[in-house]
């Protein structure tokens, strides 16, 4: 039983007093709730998952077997703190070899994260004090978002729309808000909308970056992860990038690691400095045989392309089939998902009975119930909906069967628009 004073002791940043009182629930809770009821309503019917947000794969058998490896010697067992030096030299080599970003100092331009995530959740302590701001996008990964606020600062959201190809209007910020702006967070190949940069965005994401005294975050965790030779991308391959930006890279997405949770910061010398002393007082380092399984990895860039190739013949079969729907959909760049715009409504083709959807949830939860399709909504900026196609099949005749149950399941509808 909890002592009643102790609800009296919450910080506000996670609610205060009311910490725990909220009866919200969280939108991926609410996911989870509907494929639950979907699989006790039609126990005969296989869910299709495709709101999984990480590979269906495990990492590629010889960086497993580094690690069982690396992990039987005994010079790896200790703290690792802010990472060896043959995972930084490892990662400067990768930023030459896949993205032609030469010159990285692998000492003072690169360290390790243990994962994404976590760099998004330190970086902010390096920067944000009370009253600052940071240019976020939406929709969008908030863990930034959240860690800024925690340090008092606040957040900006710049919609990411169509009509803008989802890449941010950085003409229109109000210039009291840029006053007080630190830090333009970014993330290409993006996640939810799976749309890419280009090189001439990041020449102006550079330039107002200057302009404005800003630092760049580029959340990279997608940028390997591209189709149809286009090329990967980085904001470091800019004339003056690393003046003014540090790129967050993972193996999570790109080389089946999510749960190893390994990646690097890479850039300015100074801000990945910043990062890194943050960091020695936040974790005492990933796992040094993890490491050195990621320098295989790393050394192995075939891996990522290989799963790139399975990812992008996966969205040909989806958008082939969503296109025959009457979805307005087209094959990414790059990434695993497909974001498109949520239907009005579903009318059943052989009784005329239409179903209504206020937005994108009351879609992506008829999907999940009635059609035992499991998608994640987004009503941040518009009514979309994301399908990931990291759903469950050992090849592509698996594939192809998935994909055919959601053409068949989708196909007995009309959709308005």
């Amino acid at each position: 039983m909890n002592d009643p004073y102790i609800q009296n002791l919450f910080a506000e940043r996670i609610g205060g007093k009311n910490y725990g009182k909220s009866t919200a629930i969280y939108k991926f809770e609410k996911i989870k709730r509907a494929k639950t009821a979907a699989r006790e309503l039609h126990p005969d019917i296989p869910l299709i998952d495709m709101g999984v947000g990480e590979p269906d794969e495990m990492a590629f058998p010889e960086v497993i077997e580094t690690l069982q490896r690396e992990a039987a010697k005994p010079e790896n067992r200790g703290y690792a703190d802010n990472g060896g030096s043959a995972f930084r030299i490892a990662a400067a080599e990768y930023m030459n070899t896949v993205f032609g970003v030469t010159g990285i100092d692998a000492e003072t331009e690169v360290i390790h994260s243990i994962g994404s995530k976590t760099a998004l959740s330190l970086i902010p302590a390096c920067f944000i004090n009370p009253g600052d701001i940071a240019l976020t996008t939406t929709p969008g990964y908030p863990v930034f978002g959240t860690h800024t606020q925690y340090y008092g600062g606040e957040t900006y959201s710049l919609p990411l729309e169509k009509k803008n190809n989802f890449l941010p209007d950085l003409k229109n910020i109000p210039e009291a808000t840029l006053k007080r702006a630190k830090v333009l967070l970014l993330n290409y190949p993006n996640n939810p909308t799976g749309a890419s940069a280009n090189h001439d965005f990041f020449v102006e994401v550079v330039a107002f970056a200057k302009k404005h005294d800003l630092i760049v975050v580029q959340d990279a965790a997608y940028a390997a992860l591209v189709f149809d030779s286009a090329p990967p991308l980085s904001i470091l391959q800019v004339p003056g990038g690393k003046e003014v930006a540090v790129e967050l890279h993972s193996l999570s997405k790109s080389y089946n690691m999510t749960g190893w949770r390994i990646g690097f910061v890479v850039g300015n010398p100074l801000i990945v400095k910043a990062y890194g002393d943050v960091k020695d007082n936040s974790d005492s380092g990933q796992f040094l045989a993890i490491q050195k399984a990621a320098v295989t990895a790393l050394k192995n860039p075939s891996i990522t392309q290989s799963i790139a190739a399975k990812y992008s013949r996966r969205f040909d079969f989806l958008v082939n089939a969503l296109k025959k729907s009457d979805f307005d959909v087209s094959k990414p760049e790059g990434s695993f998902f497909l974001y498109t715009q949520a239907p009005t409504a579903a009318v059943e083709k052989s009784t005329d009975e239409r179903t209504q959807f206020a937005d994108a949830e009351s879609f992506s939860e008829w999907l999940i119930l009635e059609q035992l399709i499991s998608t994640v909504p987004w009503d941040d900026s518009g009514s979309y909906v994301r399908f990931s196609v990291t759903f469950e099949a050992s090849d592509e005749e698996a594939e192809k069967s998935v994909i055919d149950q959601i053409e068949s399941r989708l196909g007995r509808y009309r959709f308005i628009f």
